[in-house]
């Protein structure tokens, strides 16, 4: 479980986030967090939020943003939201390290997702963008489905294509929460 003060990295996409503020800490309220990217690092894939906001303030670098059918360019006290159900991804749009704050309002899964997604990742169980093989992502994404969906293919759609999908991930041992291993 992640808590106030944590740290976690993923090698993979260049990310790391330190949270300020967790679903423990505000009762599921919001979870916030300061995030790193360096350079040429950029978030996994597109992706919606259905039922969260996200807020995005820039405190170092630019941050580079496809956010539904616009594209942003935000520096130094800038902030963009995303509202839920909208289409964004992020990347350093910059040569140096983007270090920007982050809130996710409610919480629900999103620690679990992003512990889940960055310990694949610095146990080398992704690809190169950063997304496991496509059963274990199933297990992961129809568990996580109230947080995290693709953007262009219809929920009715994916969900019918999870749930399958995730009865044999999990047949063959994948779990839809991952935890990297110790050091």
């Amino acid at each position: 479980m992640i808590r106030a003060g944590d740290s976690i990295v993923n090698p993979v996409t260049g990310e790391r986030l330190v949270f300020e503020l967790t679903s423990h800490d505000t009762d599921g309220e919001l979870t916030r967090f300061e995030t790193f990217v360096e350079p040429g690092g950029a978030v996994a894939a597109a992706h919606v939020h259905p039922y969260q906001a996200e807020t995005f303030t820039v405190l170092e670098g630019t941050l580079g943003m496809k956010r539904g059918g616009e594209k942003l360019e935000l520096g130094p006290g800038e902030t963009a939201l995303v509202d839920p159900g909208v289409r964004h991804k992020f990347w350093n749009a910059a040569q140096e390290t983007l270090r920007f704050r982050a809130e996710v309002r409610p919480s629900l899964e999103f620690e679990s997702l992003i512990e889940t997604m960055f310990g694949l990742a610095a146990d080398g169980k992704t690809n190169r963008k950063g997304m496991p093989s496509p059963l274990r992502l199933a297990v992961i994404a129809n568990h996580h489905f109230d947080v995290v969906r693709l953007p262009m293919i219809p929920h009715a759609l994916q969900k019918a294509a999870l749930v399958p999908g995730s009865l044999l991930g999990r047949a063959v041992g994948f779990r839809p929460t991952y935890q990297a291993a110790a050091a």
